[in-house]
């Protein structure tokens, strides 16, 4: 089938020409009017003199950038494992899911604002408070993916399962779990994203190292430079997560349809 072959490189590119054209566009406008305007650098740098910041201090935004990937990824496995095994509990448990729906969502409406210091004066500026904030931020979107997808599967194979004597765990395995995997990837691209502005925001809060502390620190020197120069590094670290995602879905997604044409 052709729908399941792999695009071409080039033509990902000639789609993203229209994205990177904005980018770069954006870039030099707001270059040209740095220069011209003689605005005050301690106001708004220059990209060239962002770009000339990560040069400077690249070992000082590698080294913290190494904390914030590490709370991040903890995080978020985290995260993923509580999603998923709250899924398939509540998949299982009808009268669960509607006992413990309303609290989920509760937890969603808690400013992060609020519950960042809490989290740091309960737990100190370890790795744990992050952890639990990066969980917090990101395992809804996960759980809901997850549900979502359960209740996407076709009844009718539901139906014809149970009619050939297969057990519920049978069919959860069979058909709704392969079922979710779309709406799991959804949720895994969008928490991703939200996890490394969790991470950077408890390190903003408290920590000894990460890119939330070069961009405290930036801030109470006076370096906007500095602080833009932590943000591109963030922005690309999330970037560079959202394609790794992206492209575990489609490995996932060609070995399921290599295993199912064998």
């Amino acid at each position: 089938m052709s729908q399941g072959r792999p695009r071409p490189a080039g033509g990902r590119l000639v789609r993203g020409l229209p994205a990177l054209a904005s980018v770069a566009g954006a870039i030099l406008l707001w270059e040209i009017y740095v220069r011209l305007s003689g605005i005050s650098p301690l106001v708004l740098p220059a990209p060239s003199r962002v770009i000339e910041q990560m040069g400077v201090n690249r070992a000082l935004l590698w080294e913290n950038t190494l904390p914030t990937l590490s709370a991040t990824l903890t995080g978020f496995a985290f995260s993923v494992s509580i999603a998923f095994a709250l899924s398939v509990a509540l998949d299982f448990l009808p009268k669960l899911r509607r006992a413990l729906f309303p609290i989920f969502v509760v937890s969603q409406t808690l400013p992060l604002v609020a519950i960042a210091p809490l989290a740091v004066l309960w737990f100190g500026f370890g790795l744990t408070p992050k952890i639990l904030l990066v969980a917090l931020v990101t395992f809804f979107p996960m759980l809901v993916a997850l549900v979502d997808g359960y209740e996407s599967t076709d009844p009718e194979i539901e139906t014809l399962m149970r009619s050939m004597g297969a057990s519920r765990w049978k069919v959860f395995r069979a058909a709704r779990f392969p079922s979710a995997m779309p709406y799991f990837f959804a949720g895994l691209r969008i928490s991703i994203t939200y996890a490394v502005v969790a991470a950077i925001f408890s390190e903003y809060v408290g920590a000894r190292a990460g890119l939330g502390i070069v961009i405290l620190n930036a801030k109470n020197s006076f370096r906007p430079d500095l602080m833009l120069a932590a943000v591109v590094v963030s922005s690309t670290l999330t970037l560079v997560l959202f394609g790794v995602s992206a492209l575990l879905q489609r490995a996932l997604l060609r070995w399921r349809e290599a295993g199912q044409t064998r």
